[in-house]
């Protein structure tokens, strides 16, 4: 991006860019400012024409990845079918997936220290995100009593504390894993569910 791709307005976008490259890279807190705006052919100076610091830059990384995560669970639960557990694994499968091909915006909305509640706009789409899972949840345990079934939010979390631990430790490039990460993730959460009575021993 040269600078007089700023002249047309795409700035904003281009050192978002550059962001996600440079944590691909060099991890959310590897990189100054200054390469950001290098990157994009731009001086540090013009940076603050759209972003108050790195933090601030890095937190729209991390919106962006929310809205593209979003869509993703969106789309791998897709309304519970064809059955509640098999669209609540498609959002464990889609949950890798997105960190595979998103590693820039998966590392800026996860790694980066940076809170959810950082702005409106990015506590927002992360909610969106959280309520995918926990009706993924709430649907699989439909079928459970009242009395009996476990609070939705703290089973969600469980699943994606699970999903983010096979990412960190297996799903990386380079990590050696002794299962495909999906398998590992698909069987992790089968023991979860059964131990919990959600689902059936022999599914």
């Amino acid at each position: 991006m040269s600078k007089q791709g700023y002249h047309h307005g795409n700035l904003r976008q281009a050192l978002v860019s550059s962001a996600l490259a440079l944590i691909e890279e060099k991890g959310p807190t590897g990189f100054t400012l200054s390469e950001a705006a290098k990157r994009a052919g731009v001086t540090p100076a013009a940076v603050y024409r759209h972003f108050e610091g790195r933090e601030d830059l890095i937190a729209e990384c991390a919106r962006q990845g929310y809205l593209i995560f979003g869509d993703v669970l969106e789309h791998a639960w897709d309304g519970g079918k064809p059955s509640a557990l098999a669209a609540f694994s498609a959002t464990g499968r889609a949950y890798l997936a997105f960190a595979r091909k998103y590693p820039g915006h998966y590392m800026a909305m996860f790694e980066s220290g940076i809170s959810p509640n950082h702005s409106t706009d990015l506590a927002k789409v992360a909610e969106r995100a959280d309520r995918v899972m926990e009706r993924a949840t709430a649907a699989l345990m439909a079928h459970v009593p009242p009395d009996r079934r476990p609070p939705v939010a703290m089973v969600s979390a469980h699943i994606w504390a699970m999903s983010h631990g096979v990412v960190e430790l297996y799903a990386r490039e380079g990590n050696r894993a002794p299962y495909a990460p999906e398998d590992l993730l698909e069987s992790g959460i089968g023991v979860y569910l059964r131990g919990l009575g959600l689902i059936r021993a022999d599914s």
